[in-house]
């Protein structure tokens, strides 16, 4: 009898442990790299380390999991049952982490399905979620990375840094090139466009900038049933104030959560960033 199909995903999804193990998905995780040490993405240590070097206003860099991480993850599931694997990760156009599985799903045992959520945070954290529920209910891998695409496909992510700084200096700033060189007084609003950073638009201050986000998303969400999410990277009672703002103004309102950011995508994005995740859940 062939074994259930299993969900993999990578730490940049930002689902707790008790998340992820509640529903039966395995995390791989990332390194974020500062001066000669390696941390682990979702552990205190790499949390605290980013901090402080962003603090020091000390590079940061990030690392993606190797072909034979995955492989290896793959190998123990097999083992432990599994009959299928959809492993879904964050945009290929901001890391290769996707590249990785691909490479290690070559030699898997069963068949294994890779997904590119062209999404990060919880836009990647509901698909692997939507594919989860799939699997936990019988579906097989082609189904599961079916419905991990078309959640992600559906999902918005849009979000406001303080700086372009730390983005252009990853290498990740896509078109949101455009913007470096504004006046320092500009305030850039930023969104995922087919898995690349794209310039939204540009106000004046925080403030402003966070009514626009919160505008942005009423119109993006609709009527009907969406999950949100609000990131934030030492920025809390920020993210709690916009939260609450959608909290009452989104009348097919699901779920809505608060997280911090990895370090992975804090590194990235830098100090200060705010962003929102509209998800709107499939039929």
């Amino acid at each position: 009898m062939t074994g259930p199909t299993v969900v993999v995903t990578d730490s940049t999804a930002c689902l707790s442990a008790e998340r992820a193990n509640a529903a039966g998905i395995v995390v791989v995780p990332l390194q974020v790299v500062i001066g000669t040490e390696s941390y682990t993405e979702g552990t205190h240590e790499a949390q605290a380390a980013l901090m402080a070097a962003l603090r020091r206003r000390q590079p940061a860099t990030t690392s993606r999991p190797s072909p034979e991480q995955f492989a290896a993850c793959y190998r123990e599931l097999v083992e432990q049952g599994a009959g299928g694997i959809v492993s879904v990760h964050l945009s290929e156009q901001l890391s290769a982490t996707g590249e990785a599985a691909r490479l290690a799903a070559k030699s898997a045992q069963v068949p294994v399905e890779v997904v590119d959520s062209r999404s990060l945070g919880m836009g990647l954290g509901y698909a692997a979620l939507a594919a989860a529920e799939a699997a936990n209910a019988g579906a097989g891998p082609l189904v599961c990375a079916d419905i991990a695409a078309k959640r992600s496909t559906m999902t918005s992510i849009l979000f406001y840094v303080d700086t372009l700084e730390y983005l252009r200096r990853g290498g990740r700033i896509g078109k949101a090139q455009a913007f470096v060189g504004s006046a320092l007084a500009v305030k850039p609003l930023l969104h995922l466009v087919d898995g690349q950073v794209a310039p939204l638009e540009k106000v004046r201050t925080a403030a402003r900038a966070l009514a626009r986000i919160e505008q942005v998303a009423l119109e993006r969400a609709g009527d009907g049933p969406v999950d949100v999410a609000v990131h934030h990277l030492n920025s809390l009672p920020r993210a709690e104030l916009l939260a609450e703002q959608l909290r009452h103004r989104l009348p097919g309102l699901g779920e809505l959560t608060i997280s911090e950011v990895g370090a992975v995508i804090g590194a990235h994005a830098g100090p200060g960033v705010i962003g929102v995740v509209i998800s709107p859940r499939l039929d």
